[in-house]
């Protein structure tokens, strides 16, 4: 399978990567970006071929990964409408939906729109992914097998959801590096230095990250056996639950959805 991307920035270089590790040769893909910087290094690291626009040997590919922002994805399209055939277009800009692509596209439809998250940078994310109808089971495990290359992948079967997806995976990793500044401030509030403190959170987040991973149960299951009654935890559990804690999270995801709405009505403008 011959792999072209648009774009070189750091979410192209975790693909490029992991796709290398799992055994893709150089020279089955190549780059498209206007930086060379960005085409030197990638070209240098991975031994892919690097170039500053499409040419007859980038639109040779079985995939295009679309790799640019989004508020420039429709420019970056346009020397590409009405020149493509079989490829599989695969979109892992966020907000952008495949009718707009198509349609800057000239039409093509052979789409998947992806919503990685940033732990793909260190091969530990989890991308969401919609496929057009037009696209048959070949294409589908094409998609899978490029974006596995940097984690897990869940097939989402309604393209409206891909705004949640974006809302809670996407911007996930965010709200879970909040909750670590938050026990890494409580640590250095009971005296610890910023080391200790940064090591007790992040220690903890991974702990129970894999414990709910590996463990069959539900999370409220999980956390119930860490809660004794009249104890500590329960104490804290109580604090939070007086807080608003988890109604106030499930507003955020809410919020950050409704904006992922917005997003895609303003970027899909012609």
């Amino acid at each position: 399978m011959k792999i072209s991307f648009l774009g070189g920035g750091n979410m192209a270089a975790a693909l490029i990567g992991g796709l290398t590790d799992k055994g893709f040769a150089g020279g089955a893909l190549q780059v498209v970006d206007l930086q060379a910087a960005n085409r030197e290094r990638l070209a240098e690291r991975f031994g892919v071929r690097a170039v500053e626009t499409v040419d007859d040997r980038v639109l040779g590919c079985d995939v295009l990964v679309l790799a640019v922002k989004p508020q420039q994805m429709k420019e970056a399209l346009a020397p590409l409408a009405g020149r493509l055939a079989g490829q599989l277009v695969v979109s892992i800009a966020a907000g952008l939906r495949l009718a707009d692509l198509s349609r800057w596209l000239g039409g093509h439809r052979r789409l998947v729109r992806c919503m990685p998250n940033t732990p793909a940078l260190i091969g530990a994310g989890v991308t969401g992914l919609y496929a057009d109808p037009a696209v048959d089971a070949a294409g589908r495990e094409a998609a899978e097998r490029v974006l596995a290359a940097v984690g897990s992948t869940v097939w989402i079967a309604d393209e409206a959801q891909m705004d949640a997806v974006t809302a809670i995976s996407g911007s996930g990793p965010a709200y879970v590096f909040h909750f670590i500044e938050a026990l890494q401030a409580a640590g250095q509030g009971f005296g610890f230095d910023e080391h200790t403190a940064r090591r007790l959170a992040i220690d903890t987040v991974l702990g129970a990250a894999r414990l709910a991973a590996d463990s069959p149960e539900p999370a409220a299951v999980l956390r119930e056996r860490v809660t004794s009654k009249g104890g500590t935890t329960e104490a804290a559990l109580k604090s939070l639950a007086a807080a608003g804690w988890h109604d106030a999270l499930v507003a955020a995801i809410a919020a950050a959805e409704a904006r992922g709405r917005e997003l895609g009505d303003q970027l899909g403008k012609d």
